[in-house]
């Protein structure tokens, strides 16, 4: 086993959304969407979700296509930083 050691990967989800709402300090709130089926009737239908991501320049404002990235937990609900 010494001999052949496995790397493991991280897969790093990237995640685009748009700026929903700037008016907290160095923090924004993106609004991810994602195309789903559903199991039984097979439409499909969106589903949007929203994370609070890190902006330390406050540079992005409402509208603002973004693309985000997790990172280690900053706060209770910021788990991601702007790429």
């Amino acid at each position: 086993m010494d001999s052949q050691q496995v790397e493991k990967k991280k897969i790093i989800t990237h995640k685009k959304g748009v700026v929903v709402s700037d008016k907290m300090d160095k923090t924004i709130v993106v609004a991810v969407e994602t195309l789903k089926t559903h199991p039984k009737y097979r439409k499909k239908y969106r589903s949007t979700k929203k994370y609070k991501a890190h902006d330390g320049e406050n540079k992005y404002k409402v509208g603002d296509v973004v693309e985000i990235v997790p990172c280690k937990p900053m706060s209770k609900d910021k788990n991601y930083v702007v790429v």
